[in-house]
Order: structure tokens, then C-alpha cells, then sequence
């Protein structure tokens, strides 16, 4: 295993959209053309199984260095409603686009830090939503939480307008790997916003783990899954931490490369964590994902409809996701278009009812295919092109591509199909970078990516 980390360990894309966003055309791409298509999304796909939402909270009060996420660093609450009003606004741009009431099949609060927001502006804002919209049947309403500032109200308050799910960043439990992190927060912080969650009625907690961190070690992994067992959240994020510190305001500047645990460190840190994950009853779901038998995604995952996008891993597939707020993305299927980063100039744009995005990309037909292709990967390790509607000009060089995995037994190539081995699992973004022809048509010229071991 050691040589083929060595062999695979390269910069590489997570591919949470194809193309990935370095590869947008914005010559191609305006916002009429967005909002074209848009429309033609909303008008396919709102009665039969309705739209997702994402809404980005970007405040946080101090700076984690791990965090990658677009993010404004204050103590002030009274940048709270000013921006939910600006959301809301937002909103209403969009639904005045839609020909029919919008049905919310999947809602997220991401961030920042949701919770750095009061419970009462929370509850505002989901309920503004709903003035315009309804709730789709099966609706999954899920938020991002911190231990140490997520209260009851808050739970109480997210749970009486529909939420159900909540996940936690715990990162690791050790208090070295917590400072250097700048994400010092106590066990007991964590225990104690699960078990308020499970009182009030949410039937999905999750936590997220990260492996790969600053002077974080074997033993630093092994003792807080072990803690997590403890809790038994019903899914977990266990994923590689993305050191990444030329992308300007992430805070990854604090600690040296050589504090970072090696690549063979690292998946050592994955393999005994997954093994452990496994001794407890998590199953792996997709990539860099765990989760009990009871869990929507487990559910998802087993009757083969996992779903991947700008959210990460969901248990159900919505064509059409708006997202809300500064830097948010949204995906029609058919184009990408992402809002100003700027806070400012975001309230500034959108009450001046100017929806606010900035760049974006119109999905040619190779690029659906490519696309539809890669998410087969992400969500079942498996994708075929034997049906017209997924062939594609370039399979020869992506056969080419693959040689090299299927002659160390990462993939079975058979007649116009594609399964991952197990060997292969840990290998799955190198494995989907075989099929971005974007990628191999010009090599990046500068760091864009994460390294994918």
C-alpha cells in the first residue's frame, strides 16, 4: 500500500462538481444564460421530487486553520439581521423566477458558524423562506453546529421549523492537534449538544473527524473514535484534512508543513480509523463517509440512491440546488453559477434586486456526461457507458488513463464498464480524475487542489 501512496498521492480535485470550478468557462457563461437554465431545471424537476437549498452563514467569531470555507471573523452580532434580510432578499429574486410555489426537498445551513447566529434570526430566516416555498414530501432539513456555542435554543428552535439533522465539527479531541488547530473544545462540550439533540427529537447526528491534521498522530485518531463510540452519532465524516495555504483567508499559515502527519501517516491515521469505525457498526459510505444502518444515508446508499454535490453527500437526489448567501454555489444540472464573496457587495447587489453572482459555467454535453460518469463513481464505484446517453469521444484516452490503476488492481475494466476494487476505495478522486478530460487537456499551472491521499 505504502508504494501505491507514493505512486497515487498527487494533487486532485474532490469533485463535488464536474467541471471542477478552476475549469469554469466564463466566456460561455452570463447571468441570463443562468437563470435560463435555471428555469428549465426548476420547471423539470420541482413537482417530481422538488429543489435543494444551501445557505451560507459566513460569520464565525474566531478562526479555525484548518477551514478552507469563505468566512468573516467578528464578535459583532449585529451583522446578523442585515444579512438575513439580505438572504431573504435573495430569495425572492429567485421565486420570482419559478413559475410555481418551490418545493424544498433538502435545506442546509452551512457556514461560518450557523450557530454564531441567535436562535430567534435562525428561526426568522427559515421561516421567511417557507413564505415562498413548501416542504417537499420526505424533506431533509439538516444545519452545521458548534459544540461549544450551539445551545438548547438553538436546537429547539431549528427543530420546530423542520430540522431533523444536525452535524458537529469535532475534529479531534487531543488538545495539542486542538491549539494548533485554533478549535479547542472539550469532550464534554460535544457529549452534551448530542445528547440535547437526542432529547429534543433529532434523528440524525452526525460529527466530523478530520485525519491528517498538525502534529496529530495515530494514537490522537484512535482515542477520539474511540470517544466517539461513546456517543454513537448515527453518521460521521472522516476525511483528510485539505492543506491548501495559498488560498488566501483559510489561516493555514500557523504551523509548518512538517508539522502535517506524512502521507503514509496519514492513511495509516484513515486505514486504523476505518477498521475501528467498522468494529462499532459504521459502514462506509461513499467517500470519506460513515454511517449506522438506521441513517438516511445508509438507507440511500443501500437502494442506490446516494446523491454528491456542492453539499457533499446526500441522501437524496434534487436536479436543481439554489444556493444562498455570499460565495454560495448553486447547480441547475445544466450550468454552475456562484455569488460575490464580498458580504458587502452581496447585500449591495441583491437590494439593488440584482441576483449576485459573480462567475459560473454553462455544462456542455460532454460535460454532463463526464459528469454523470464521475458521480456514478462517487456514489457507487462502479459506471458504464455501454447506453448512448453516456458514451462519450473520449474513452479511448480515459482507458489510457486507467491502465495504470487496472494493472494494480484499483479498477476492473470489462466491456463498456468500470467497477472500483476495494484495494481501490481510498484511490476514488485519482480514479475520477482519469475521466476529467478538462484536467487532462491542460495540466493546472499553479496549486489548485489538495492532495488526494
Amino acid at each position: 500500500m505504502c508504494s501505491l501512496i507514493k505512486k497515487y498521492n498527487v494533487s486532485g480535485p474532490r469533485y463535488t462538481s464536474y467541471p471542477t470550478v478552476p475549469y469554469w468557462n466564463m466566456d460561455t457563461f452570463s447571468g441570463k444564460k443562468w437563470e435560463t437554465t435555471l428555469v428549465k431545471s426548476f420547471k423539470e424537476s420541482n413537482s417530481k421530487e422538488g429543489i435543494s437549498l444551501y445557505i451560507h452563514l459566513p460569520f464565525c467569531e474566531s478562526m479555525c486553520t484548518f477551514c478552507g470555507c469563505h468566512k468573516r471573523i467578528t464578535k459583532k452580532h449585529n451583522v446578523e439581521e442585515p444579512y438575513i434580510d439580505a438572504v431573504l432578499k435573495e430569495w425572492d429574486l429567485y421565486t420570482q423566477l419559478f413559475s410555481e410555489k418551490p418545493k424544498i426537498k433538502e435545506l442546509h445551513l452551512g457556514g461560518g458558524t450557523p450557530t454564531f447566529f441567535a436562535p430567534e434570526n435562525l428561526e426568522k430566516l427559515i421561516r421567511g423562506i417557507f413564505r415562498k416555498a413548501d416542504k417537499a414530501d420526505g424533506y431533509e432539513f439538516s444545519f452545521e453546529g458548534h459544540p461549544n456555542n450551539t445551545t438548547r435554543e438553538h436546537l429547539q428552535a431549528l427543530y420546530d421549523v423542520g430540522f431533523r439533522r444536525v452535524s458537529y465539527g469535532v475534529q479531534d479531541y487531543n488538545e495539542t492537534v486542538q491549539k494548533a488547530i485554533h478549535r479547542v473544545q472539550p469532550f464534554k462540550n460535544v457529549k452534551s449538544v448530542t445528547e440535547i439533540a437526542r432529547e429534543i427529537g433529532y434523528t440524525s447526528i452526525g460529527h466530523d473527524i478530520i485525519f491528517g491534521l498538525p502534529h496529530q498522530t495515530l494514537d490522537h485518531v484512535k482515542e477520539t473514535i474511540l470517544k466517539t463510540k461513546e456517543l454513537r452519532p448515527d453518521r460521521l465524516a472522516f476525511y483528510s484534512y485539505a492543506h491548501v495555504p495559498w488560498l488566501k483567508g483559510n489561516g493555514q499559515r500557523g504551523y509548518k508543513d512538517t508539522d502535517l502527519p506524512s502521507a503514509e501517516e496519514k492513511r495509516a491515521q484513515y486505514e486504523e480509523g476505518k477498521k475501528l469505525l467498522a468494529q462499532v457498526g459504521y459502514t462506509e459510505i461513499g467517500m470519506d463517509h460513515f454511517a449506522l444502518s438506521n441513517d438516511s444515508l445508509y438507507t440511500s446508499m443501500k437502494s442506490g440512491k446516494l446523491h454528491r454535490n456542492f453539499m457533499g453527500y446526500t441522501a437524496s437526489k434534487t436536479q436543481l440546488m439554489v444556493g444562498l448567501g455570499a460565495s454560495s454555489i448553486s447547480d441547475s444540472w445544466y450550468s454552475f453559477a456562484q455569488n460575490v464573496k464580498s458580504i458587502e457587495e452581496y447585500k449591495h447587489l441583491v437590494n439593488n434586486n440584482i441576483i449576485p453572482i459573480y462567475r459560473g459555467h454553462i455544462l456542455t454535453k460532454e460535460d454532463q456526461v463526464i459528469r454523470k460518469h464521475i458521480l456514478n463513481l462517487m456514489c457507487t464505484y462502479q459506471t458504464s457507458w455501454a447506453y448512448e446517453t453516456m458514451s462519450f469521444n473520449d474513452v479511448d484516452t480515459v482507458l489510457e488513463n486507467l491502465k495504470e490503476m487496472h494493472l494494480d488492481n484499483l479498477v476492473i475494466i470489462s466491456h463498456n464498464k468500470l467497477e472500483v476494487t476495494k484495494k481501490g476505495k481510498p484511490f476514488i478522486r485519482n480514479i475520477c480524475m482519469a475521466f476529467d478530460v478538462h484536467l487532462h487537456r491542460k495540466a493546472p499551472e499553479t496549486k489548485l487542489f489538495s492532495m488526494t491521499i
